[in-house]
């Protein structure tokens, strides 16, 4: 699994097909420099709104097969990789909406409200990485969408305190009332009772959703089944080394690294289902 930023997603891994890694990449870096538009730096929130705009100007160009000289590096490979998978355009304007959103730092309500970013910032990928490997079947998209949102949940937990320095916070309110908590409450980064009760929630509800997704690893063939089987298995394991910690996402940023790949891998081999899985403990 190759992560940046602490992205949860695999790309053009050595599992990936060699023909099917430029694409691959075409779509990592097309995400990866929007992501870098909506969040690095210190420009203003309306600044970053608007390069986004011009970045989607340009993807819609590519898209045309009119490319319009911005950011040539990414959507020459980008128009390519269109072309030649017929690629859809909604999942990239999806994960436009999704950086969008991200440069407003809103509040997140309650669970349906957070799944619905989610829905735009990390089950697009997953859609695309299965049309590249021609697969489209709406069972095989609706397991695809549960892994990425909850590999995104999986991030925000992982990211909880750095995120919450920078001025974002991704528990929903009801959740956060539901403990006895507000967003206020958690600005000191101190790890509480009810802050830790709270993660432990979170991480239940998307450890089940990634099990809900789970077959799919066993149902697609190939590099790509081997993939997702690690994908899986690597959010697994941080939600394990997290509870391992007694939940203190607050103060503690969990890693899961090079260290982790005789279990990732042996966690991989022997997956029969969603059950075992989940009955697969930190080690």
């Amino acid at each position: 699994m190759s992560v940046s930023h602490y992205e949860n997603f695999p790309v053009a891994s050595w599992l990936c097909p060699p023909a099917l890694r430029p694409p691959i990449a075409a779509i990592y870096w097309f995400a990866r420099t929007a992501d870098d538009i909506a969040d690095e730096g210190d420009a203003p929130s309306q600044h970053r709104i608007a390069e986004l705009a011009r970045y989607r100007h340009s993807l819609r160009a590519a898209a045309a097969g009119q490319p319009d000289g911005g950011w040539t590096a990414v959507f020459e490979p980008l128009e390519r990789a269109l072309q030649q998978y017929a690629l859809p355009l909604q999942p990239f304007e999806d994960l436009l909406d999704a950086f969008e959103q991200d440069c407003t730092a809103p509040t997140y309500t309650d669970r349906p409200m957070l799944l619905d970013y989610c829905r735009r910032s990390a089950n697009p990928v997953g859609r695309l990485l299965l049309a590249l490997y021609g697969v489209h079947d709406p069972c095989a998209l609706r397991r695809s969408d549960a892994i990425c949102s909850a590999l995104q949940l999986i991030n925000f937990w992982q990211d909880a305190g750095v995120d919450l320095r920078r001025g974002r916070q991704y528990f929903p309110v009801s959740d956060l009332q539901r403990h006895g908590l507000s967003a206020a409450s958690l600005q000191s980064g101190t790890d509480t009772t009810a802050t830790r009760a709270l993660a432990a929630d979170l991480c239940d509800w998307s450890r089940q959703l990634m099990l809900s997704g789970a077959p799919l690893a066993l149902q697609l063939p190939g590099r790509i089944g081997w993939e997702l089987r690690m994908v899986v298995q690597g959010g697994l394991r941080v939600l394990d080394r997290i509870a391992a910690r007694g939940h203190d996402i607050l103060s503690h940023r969990v890693t899961v690294g090079p260290r982790d790949l005789p279990a990732l891998l042996w966690r991989a081999c022997v997956m029969r289902g969603p059950e075992l899985a989940h009955g697969l403990g930190p080690s």
